[in-house]
Order: C-alpha cells, then sequence, then structure tokens
C-alpha cells in the first residue's frame, strides 16, 4: 500500500515507505565520486584505497545519486557515504534517527517494491518491533535443532556432488561457485523452508532476478523491462509462499513455513503479504549472501596457502571462527542504506532530514583504526575481527538461536582439500546499487584421494 509522508518541522514520516527530497542541490559533493560506473568498474584494490582516504580524511562525504540510476528520482540530489567502522556502527543502532522503511538500497523503488520485497530489514519500530516478534516466535529451539538438522544433511549431498562432478571432469575440474556455493543456500533454504521439490528450481531462478540487475540476460535491457522482470519475480515468489502457506495452515509439518502461518502473539498472526515478503527476504538475501561468503571463502584458501594450512590442522576446532572471519573478509554485502529521520550533525556534517545515509560495509570491513589486520587475511582470528555488518546488529538473536553460531556440517570439512586451478574469474562489475557481490565463477581441482 502506497503511504505519502511529509516532513514535519525537521522530520520524515518513520512509518511508511515514501520518497522524500535526498539532499539539495546547491550542496557539493566530495571529490572522490563513489557513485559513477568508472569507479566500481575499477579493482578492488583501487576501490579500497579511495575508501582508506575517506575512512582517513572524510568519513562522512556527500556524493551524487549513482549513475543510471533505475528510476528517475528528480528529488534525489545525492547521499552520505559513512565508510568506517566505528561511524557504520553507531549509524545501524540510532534506528529512531536513521530510518529504515524507506528502503534499504541506494537508490529510490517504488514502495511497492520495497513492500513485496524488503520484509523485516526495511522496516522501523513500531511495526518492525511487531514484526520481528512474530517472525521470532516461529525460530522455536526445535525449529533450530531442525535447520542445523538439515543443513547437515544437504552439505553432505553438496559436497558428495562436487567430488562426483570433479571425478568425471577430464582434468579433475569443477566450478566450485555452480556446484557447491550455490547448490548448499538452495537446497538448505528450500527445506527449511518446506518449498515442494517441483518449485524449487522456479524459486531459485526468481530469487536469482533480485540480484541480477546488471545481467541483460536476466533482466533485459532496458529500465522498463528490469522493472517488469523485477516486479514479475516478485509475483511469483509471493504466489509460491501463498500457496505454501495456506497449505500449512490446513496440512501443518515441521517446516518453517508451518511455523511462519501458525505464529501467534496477542492474537495477531502474519498475514499472506508478510509471510511472502519474508520469503522472499530470505530466497533472495539469505540464499546469495552464503554463495557469495562461500566462493569468496575457497578464493582467499587459495590466496592463503599458509593460512589454509593452519586451518587444516584442526580443521573441526577452527572452522567456525574462520568462518566468521571469511564473511568479513568477503563482505558479501555492499551496502545498506538508511534516511535520516530529522536533522541532525553526524561527524560534524550537517544532515537533513530525508537525506539517503548509506553504509558501505566493503569499507567499513577494512578499518584498521577499528579491527585488527584489516587489510590482511591472518589467523587465528582474534575478538577484534569482527566484520561490520555483525557488529552492528540492533537486536539481540531470536529466540531459540544459540550464543554462537552454530558448527559448520562435518561433511563441508571435505570441501576444504580442494587445489585450486589456472582459472580466470568471470566477475561482473560491482554495483553499490545491489546490496550484494556479484556472482564469479571459482574452477577448482578437487584432491581425490
Amino acid at each position: 500500500m502506497r503511504c505519502d509522508a511529509h516532513r514535519r518541522e525537521g522530520r520524515v514520516d518513520d512509518h511508511h515507505h515514501t520518497r522524500n527530497a535526498s539532499g539539495h542541490p546547491d550542496r557539493p559533493y566530495d571529490a572522490a565520486d563513489l557513485s559513477s560506473k568508472a569507479f566500481w568498474s575499477q579493482t578492488p584494490q583501487q576501490r579500497e584505497d579511495t575508501f582508506a582516504q575517506l575512512r582517513a580524511e572524510r568519513p562522512v562525504s556527500w556524493h551524487p545519486p549513482f549513475e543510471d540510476q533505475l528510476i528517475d528520482d528528480p528529488g534525489d540530489h545525492g547521499f552520505w557515504a559513512i565508510v568506517g567502522y566505528d561511524d557504520l556502527v553507531e549509524v545501524t543502532k540510532r534506528h529512531e534517527d536513521f530510518l529504515s522503511g524507506h528502503g534499504i538500497l541506494l537508490e529510490s523503488l517504488p514502495p511497492e517494491l520495497i513492500e513485496n520485497a524488503q520484509s523485516i530489514i526495511a522496516m522501523d519500530p513500531p511495526r518492525h518491533t511487531k514484526m520481528r516478534r512474530l517472525v521470532a516466535s516461529a525460530f522455536t529451539p526445535k525449529q533450530m535443532r531442525r535447520i542445523q538438522d538439515r543443513i547437515e544433511a544437504n552439505a553432505k549431498l553438496v559436497v558428495d556432488h562436487l567430488i562426483k562432478q570433479a571425478a568425471a571432469s577430464a582434468d579433475g575440474v569443477v566450478d566450485f561457485a555452480t556446484e557447491c556455493a550455490a547448490l548448499l543456500p538452495m537446497h538448505n533454504i528450500s527445506d527449511i523452508v518446506g518449498v515442494p521439490n517441483g518449485q524449487r528450481q522456479r524459486a531459485a531462478e526468481e530469487a536469482a532476478v533480485g540480484t541480477g540487475w546488471n545481467d541483460p540476460e536476466l533482466v533485459g535491457h532496458t529500465k522498463q523491462e528490469v522493472l517488469t522482470r523485477l516486479f514479475q519475480a516478485q509475483v511469483s515468489l509471493h504466489e509460491i509462499a501463498s500457496n505454501l502457506a495456506g497449505e500449512r495452515r490446513e496440512n501443518p509439518t515441521d517446516d518453517l513455513t508451518t511455523a511462519l502461518a501458525l505464529a501467534e502473539i496477542d492474537g495477531e498472526r502474519l498475514t499472506d503479504a508478510e509471510i511472502g515478503s519474508f520469503f522472499v527476504l530470505l530466497t533472495i538475501a539469505g540464499n546469495d549472501t552464503t554463495r557469495q561468503s562461500t566462493a569468496h571463502g575457497l578464493k582467499a584458501l587459495t590466496d592463503h596457502p599458509e593460512q589454509r594450512a593452519w586451518l587444516l590442522e584442526d580443521l573441526p576446532e577452527r572452522i567456525g571462527p574462520a568462518a566468521e572471519e571469511l564473511v568479513r573478509w568477503a563482505t558479501p554485502i555492499m551496502t545498506f542504506r538508511r534516511t535520516a529521520a530529522r536533522d541532525l550533525e553526524f561527524r560534524g556534517q550537517q544532515i537533513t532530514a530525508g537525506d539517503k545515509v548509506v553504509l558501505f560495509y566493503s569499507s567499513a570491513n577494512r578499518a584498521d583504526a577499528s579491527i585488527e589486520r584489516a587489510t590482511s587475511w591472518t589467523w587465528p582470528v582474534t575478538s577484534t575481527c569482527t566484520s561490520a555488518s555483525a557488529a552492528a546488529a540492533r537486536d539481540p538473536p531470536l529466540p531459540g538461536q544459540p550464543a554462537r553460531p552454530l558448527p559448520a556440517p562435518r561433511p563441508v570439512h571435505r570441501a576444504a582439500h580442494t587445489r585450486p586451478a589456472h582459472r580466470v574469474d568471470r566477475r561482473a562489475r560491482a554495483d553499490p546499487r545491489q546490496l550484494l557481490q556479484p556472482g564469479q565463477a571459482r574452477p577448482c581441482r578437487l584432491n581425490l584421494d
């Protein structure tokens, strides 16, 4: 539902999606242009050099709207870039000053797209609080044990599949990103939610659209084609979720959709639209973050053989903290956006109500001032090596979640014994309008001894 919000005495409506004006056309832009395609076509190290300069000299800076935006917005004059670790954590935790409900992507999207796809991460209190309580009630200790069991089983299946693919290859080389990193989260999410086998491929294809804005093969060439395809994908995923929720209300099982469909607190339940939006979020973001972290993790192990050797010395004990460091190093989530709720000062900059405030995780996770050895990848991991996304979490764990991460499935330990082959990574151009890092191929050679 579209709701128009208005500025009131230096504030914006903080409970509904809207497209407020961001910035003033006369405000000067920073010399480091984070909005151009040229900047994002550079190598990761070249971009990091610019981010390092900003962290040191201009930790909060004003930039023009991203070049060639999907939707033209005359009221969008730019965004504030938050590039430091501590600043990013502070902005994220000040949810009364920096809102999520106006969208979490860099550019302004139609309210319908935000409502249908971003779910709880694009909400503010009290709506966020209500939604979180209902969703959290579905994650019981029993449900968490079931999820862990499914991850264990799927990990074995996927690693066995990877080994078979390598054995069938003439040179022992297999595309790790496709045959392992992508398959594992797809199977996990489908099993956890309860997507029938006949619907899984469709769900995976539609979810890929959500992270494929700059892939003409997925979404088309024109802006209108991209928007149309995004809406179609959302409608399709909502249809899968709605049908599944209706079926589970009639015939409950032990999957997450049943728990969500039957969750009730103070007489309130999740609607089909809310379940659908959460399903879209889970299938897109939950799928791709795992895929990217796993693929980037293989590259990190390849590029740092001494760290790989350290990990393999005691894999069962070391894989847990190592996985946390891999996520920091990979930073699968590039950016998150907030919107200023009121006129305020932050780090010496005057931010106006309605201004976009963009959090650059890819920069914050390399902030030497806050993270020990932030620009290097060295184990053993210390407690200071906490990713910006983990440190910025504003809410406590969901009920039923353990205080520590679930242990890595033991079948995955066998996947660590991969030997890199000569490869050329097919890497898409980074695009900060999307939350996630672009996909890439990771051919590898397996040690089948």
